[in-house]
């Protein structure tokens, strides 16, 4: 029987995080990585039982990386703040706990909540995401955005979801895109990309219709219409922040 450590890595999430920790107790230990919270996180995850070490942010990966160095066993169960499992998938992680594992990683489907409605397409689902894996096999990557777990060996599917409770408000959702766009435009500076004109003219306009028809985000209703609508304002503005970057790097020499 494996023993398993849940990890959620942290800053200012007192609005979710008893939320995630709940759904944890298929996991014989929690562990909190908090980047210096100014709000109740870290009090939180206390009083539900976690173990909470705070480490200055380094970075999407790294921090999660950082978090299973932290764990005292070697599989690893990862989660976001601002994520939980279900029913379906804590019942799978305590019967997978039971028998010996025969994969090198496992996944889960990921189901988001966008303005109050559960998402089933524009893309968004099922978004599967390996998250139960041994930190002996497996790790983190990825220096900018979009980190994923990378492992040695073959990646099985578990029952159940992970729910993702994402943007409550347009503004909200505004405001992520404004921080990820930042990191992903500088993620591709540092690839050499280039922000050309056929890019930023056009990609937005074809990630919205893309979005919105051929993943059929029409069915989402009007929230699928603003998941099309913010993709594409995504584009238009990591390649408006790459040109911004690059010149200001020409600037420079």
């Amino acid at each position: 029987m494996p023993a398993l450590s849940a990890t959620i890595i942290t800053r200012n999430e007192a609005r979710d995080i008893a939320r995630a920790l709940r759904s944890l107790s298929c996991a014989d230990e929690v562990v909190v990585v908090d980047a210096d919270s100014t709000d109740e996180t870290r009090e939180i995850a206390t009083s539900l039982g976690a173990r909470v070490v705070r480490h200055t942010w380094e970075g999407f990966a790294a921090q999660k990386n950082f978090a299973s160095e932290q764990a005292r066993h070697d599989w690893i169960l990862s989660l976001d703040a601002d994520e939980e499992l279900n029913a379906d998938a804590q019942v799978a992680v305590r019967q997978w706990k039971a028998s010996t594992p025969a994969a090198g990683g496992y996944r889960f489907a990921r189901r988001a909540s966008y303005l109050g409605r559960w998402i089933l397409h524009s893309g968004w689902y099922p978004d599967f995401k390996l998250r139960l894996f041994n930190r002996n096999h497996g790790a983190w990557q990825g220096a900018y955005v979009h980190e994923s777990v990378v492992v040695k060996g073959k990646v099985e599917t578990l029952p159940g979801e992970i729910l993702h409770y994402t943007c409550d408000s347009l503004e909200e959702h505004r405001q992520r895109i404004e921080f990820y766009t930042d990191l992903a435009a500088r993620e591709m500076l540092a690839r050499g990309d280039r922000a050309g004109v056929a890019k930023r003219l056009f990609g937005p306009p074809w990630i919205f219709l893309h979005t919105y028809f051929f993943r059929w985000g029409i069915l989402d209703g009007i929230p699928g219409f603003w998941i099309a609508w913010m993709a594409s304002r995504y584009v238009r503005r990591k390649y408006e922040k790459l040109a911004e970057f690059r010149a200001t790097s020409r600037g420079g020499r």
